[in-house]
């Protein structure tokens, strides 16, 4: 699977996600690294497959409303250390990535993992 980190989120999860032997990119590495659009994330999602895992709530209504991006990964823990938040994704990680190959929009908050249709 492919992940695409979002900008607010800890660089630091890209090597979490490649050690499961997952491709992840952060919006750093885009042509307009943090400056990106969310509609321009949200093309790039669709073109080429990638889930977006982030906590900016303007995903969630793109996805709600008009089906993009391709997936989401919406982290809900509200403002907790970089530290804690690479542990509950850490802790929870294999189970998220089996659960995309069904799913398309999962939600991780600091104590449980909500698929949503």
């Amino acid at each position: 699977m492919k992940f695409l980190i979002d900008a607010q989120l800890p660089k630091k999860l890209v090597s979490l996600f490649q050690d499961l032997n997952q491709e992840a990119i952060y919006t750093l590495d885009l042509p307009k690294q943090n400056t990106t659009q969310d509609e321009e994330i949200n093309e790039l999602s669709c073109q080429y497959q990638y889930i977006v895992v982030t906590k900016d709530k303007d995903f969630l209504d793109s996805f709600i409303l008009r089906k993009k991006p391709y997936k989401l990964l919406l982290i809900t823990t509200g403002n907790i250390k970089n530290s804690d938040l690479i542990n509950i994704l850490s802790n929870n990680l294999l189970e998220i990535i089996t659960l995309f190959e069904n799913h398309y929009f999962i939600e991780v908050n600091q104590t449980q993992i909500t698929i949503h249709q």
